[in-house]
């Protein structure tokens, strides 16, 4: 990776970088991204059950994210964990008309199920991620690939409901999960990630790879792999490791911000 790019070139896309780290790792940031529902919950177990559905649902205009992500928490009266484990056959019902997407009742209803299941067994949503996770993995791969057979390991899984939850090895570059973890795991002084989880280092994250951040980072040259898939989300975060080793994924704020917000940097 350092071979294929000359120190000068790689000192040059480090300042463009930090300095679109500066702009947009900052509080102004939050309201209009997916990540201010997480912002609102109060307990770690609201903010985890609405960081992953919200990274979920997290397919088409901001706004539209943002309303039906705050749709579901109102239906769960603003304190999902709570609902989700006292809820009645009653309360399910008035959730059914709820749709953002491919996203239907019927896998409303198996998120509904597997977050019961899970947190009956365990304390937190992080465990269905440590299940796989080991401290000396270069990245979260295998603490994806376990959650996503947790997650599916009740017998009544949908198969249509697998096209919401990703894993590495069905080729997926993962993208929400990879979203989900970054604000689960990361801290800064900066206050945007909650970084809530301490069991997964932030050093093994893997950058949440979109068309955005792919477009940005073939024009730096980051990116080469042909496939927007795991191995290129993958691709990208190891020459984002080359400049920061401990915390490579916080240029996630660059390469979208650059993407989304403004042209592309050299």
């Amino acid at each position: 990776m350092s071979a294929r790019i000359p120190n000068s070139r790689l000192q040059q896309i480090q300042t463009t970088l930090d300095t679109a780290v500066d702009l947009y790792n900052q509080p102004s940031f939050i309201p209009a991204d997916p990540i201010s529902i997480v912002h609102q919950m109060k307990t770690p177990q609201d903010r985890e059950i609405m960081g992953l559905w919200t990274a979920v649902l997290a397919w088409g205009q901001r706004k539209t994210i943002l309303n039906k992500a705050q749709e579901l928490v109102d239906l769960m009266d603003g304190s999902p964990h709570s609902f989700i484990m006292h809820h009645t056959e009653k309360d399910l019902a008035r959730m059914l008309h709820f749709r953002h997407r491919t996203f239907n009742d019927v896998d409303l209803l198996y998120f509904m199920s597997f977050f019961r299941y899970h947190y009956t067994r365990y304390e937190s949503l992080e465990d269905a991620f440590l299940l796989g996770y080991h401290p000396d993995q270069p990245t979260t791969e295998q603490a994806l690939n376990a959650f996503h057979r947790h997650f599916f390991s009740l017998d009544h899984a949908p198969d249509r409901t697998r096209k919401h939850i990703p894993a590495p090895f069905r080729k997926s570059s993962c993208k929400r999960l990879n979203m989900f973890l970054r604000w689960m795991v990361r801290q800064d002084d900066r206050g945007v990630d909650l970084g809530i989880w301490k069991g997964i280092r932030p050093d093994q994250l893997v950058i949440p790879l979109d068309v955005h951040v792919e477009r940005v980072a073939r024009r730096m040259g980051i990116l080469k792999r042909k496939q927007r898939d795991w191995l290129a989300a993958v691709e990208i975060t190891d020459f984002l490791r080359l400049i920061d080793p401990d915390d490579p994924v916080r240029y996630d704020f660059a390469l979208f911000g650059i993407g989304v917000l403004e042209k592309p940097g050299p």
